[in-house]
């Protein structure tokens, strides 16, 4: 397979109003390499109602009962290819131009992801990973490796591996020569789960004299009731939902003090529930603190 450090763009004049996405996604197919548009939130976009629940059966690739022969962009990283007929058809071609990034199915081109999340998660894999093409992300970097094996995520803190049945961000070409899958990898999803920290974050204080909106305890206690269902409900999209919810519940009660730690607790407690770590929960939390200047 061509590395994607050299992957050869397209032949042929492009076409007129061509989203860069998309042809970023040919040149990619041109080379092996499987991709998919990313939506908003980088993430696939939903199955449509014939595949909800996967009723179709699955993509072929997906190793389950049945075929699924849709035309649209369903079962996330099972639907990457490198069919440029698939890539261009009108289904994708409206995607690409509702796409925010293009994403690729690393183990369908021989590859593996070291995902590091944080700069300590990039500092111990310098410390302990043979050298590799590295890509930069926007807090951390991606470390692709030839070879495949079992995806997992949190193997440790700031660090998952997306190789079979996964998807990645396609983040550019990279630096550094693509080097074999080591063992010290592999033996990281061969190995127990971390703890997850215990640390919560702490409750919200007051905003100066930031006059309080909750009428009764009962406002309060149903805004939290109803955002915690919303997490739950949650069918697609789950990092982005819980970041949404996380910002609307800020947004409506973060800013008078009201907040306390076992109303936080219900809201990681819900989001983990739907497969979050505790690190994304923070994380999520983080963000929505920060972009309303709490």
């Amino acid at each position: 397979m061509t590395q994607p450090a050299t992957i050869r763009r397209a032949s042929g004049p492009r076409p007129p109003l061509t989203p860069e996405h998309l042809r970023t996604a040919l040149s990619l197919a041109a080379s092996g390499v499987p991709v998919l548009p990313l939506r908003r939130g980088k993430v696939p976009f939903g199955n449509c109602p014939a595949c909800a629940g996967n009723a179709c059966g699955g993509r072929p690739n997906m190793k389950t009962p049945g075929a699924c022969h849709c035309p649209g962009i369903c079962h996330a990283w099972a639907a990457a290819t490198t069919d440029p007929d698939v890539i261009v058809s009108p289904a994708w071609t409206a995607a690409w131009r509702r796409a925010v990034c293009v994403g690729y199915h690393p183990g369908g081109a021989d590859l593996t992801v070291v995902d590091l999340d944080d700069a300590d998660a990039v500092a111990w894999a310098r410390a302990t990973l043979p050298a590799t093409r590295t890509v930069a992300t926007t807090r951390g970097e991606h470390w692709i490796y030839r070879g495949t094996m079992t995806s997992r995520n949190a193997v440790r803190l700031g660090v998952d591996i997306k190789s079979t049945m996964a998807y990645a961000r396609y983040l550019g070409p990279g630096t550094g020569a693509l080097t074999d899958l080591p063992d010290a990898v592999r033996a990281l999803a061969a190995a127990k789960p971390p703890t997850a920290p215990t640390a919560m974050p702490a409750a919200v204080a007051p905003m100066g004299n930031e006059a309080c909106p909750h009428r009764t305890p009962a406002y309060l206690e149903r805004g939290v009731a109803m955002a915690v269902d919303r997490i739950t409900e949650a069918r697609s999209a789950v990092h982005a939902t819980v970041y949404r919810v996380f910002l609307a519940v800020l947004s409506r009660h973060g800013r008078c003090g009201c907040l306390t730690d076992a109303h936080i607790a219900r809201l990681f407690a819900a989001a983990q529930a739907k497969g979050e770590t505790v690190r994304h929960c923070m994380d999520a939390w983080a963000n929505a603190r920060t972009r309303l200047g709490l």
